[in-house]
């Protein structure tokens, strides 16, 4: 059974010994093949956002926070319109408040709201983890928080490693290191996260690949990420983004948007 390598996948070996020895003559085509192989899942369109669907209505989560909450007794990301619909029927029908998704009954204090966080967190839940990293954060214990969004970033939860790609680029909790802010970066833009994509995009424009930068931003317009739309207005303006291009994306920037809404969300 020959083992490929684990670089490129091309090339395949009888042994640990006979790559060692191929590696000198192999390297530099290796790392060229590891490179187109790593852009080719770079450069796919996600097929929607990090944030996914209301787990109630099952439409898109826009990318405004301001327009879903996260319940701590489920951890579960709830769009405002259904949100806003559970509260006008608890209140009409005058019955206990609950969560419109797990049907907990809401927390009452801070302090039972920390406690059912602290259950989800046991449970291994990323997006907890994530949330707990994230109030560490900003509390200022950049240790704690490293350690709550590595975790969650191992379970899978993108934004934890967007968080992650921050925590390296300000040395928060952990040595500043730039290559793995890239890492962590590209890890959530594959998984859908915009602004990620867009900040690869604003890191590959400074450095002068102006090509890779507009393919960054065109995936994340068509996410519905404001901030990438106008930086293609930008390009379009001075010719380093087409006109189909720019048109594909605006068109593909609204109706992500349009995605998002209802007359629930609306009201």
């Amino acid at each position: 059974k020959l083992k490929a390598c684990d670089g490129c996948k091309s090339v395949r070996y009888c042994s640990d010994e006979c790559q060692r020895d191929h590696m000198p003559q192999h390297e530099r085509e290796c790392e060229k093949r590891a490179g187109e192989l790593r852009d080719e899942i770079l450069f796919q369109q996600p097929e929607r956002s990090h944030l996914g669907d209301c787990p109630i209505c099952f439409l898109p989560l826009s990318l405004d926070p301001k327009k879903s909450t996260m319940m701590e007794c489920c951890s579960k990301i709830i769009c405002v319109g259904c949100h806003d619909a559970n509260s006008i029927r608890e209140r009409e029908q005058k019955i206990e408040h609950k969560c419109p998704f797990c049907r907990h009954p809401r927390a009452k204090s801070e302090e039972e709201a920390d406690r059912n966080m602290k259950k989800r967190v046991e449970a291994n839940d990323p997006v907890a983890l994530r949330e707990v990293g994230k109030r560490r954060y900003n509390g200022g214990d950049h240790k704690s928080a490293f350690e709550y969004s590595s975790k969650a970033a191992e379970l899978g939860d993108v934004a934890a490693h967007y968080n992650l790609s921050v925590m390296y680029h300000k040395g928060g909790g952990v040595e500043k290191d730039e290559k793995k802010k890239v890492y962590h970066l590209e890890v959530a833009a594959i998984g859908g996260h915009d602004f990620a994509r867009y900040y690869l995009g604003a890191i590959e424009h400074e450095n002068g690949n102006h090509e890779r930068a507009v393919k960054h931003f065109i995936i994340a317009a068509k996410l519905g990420d404001d901030d990438s739309l106008d930086a293609l207005k930008g390009g379009f303006k001075v010719g380093l983004v087409s006109k189909e291009d720019f048109a594909a994306a605006l068109r593909a920037h609204q109706a992500a948007v349009d995605a998002t809404k209802s007359p629930q969300r609306a009201v």
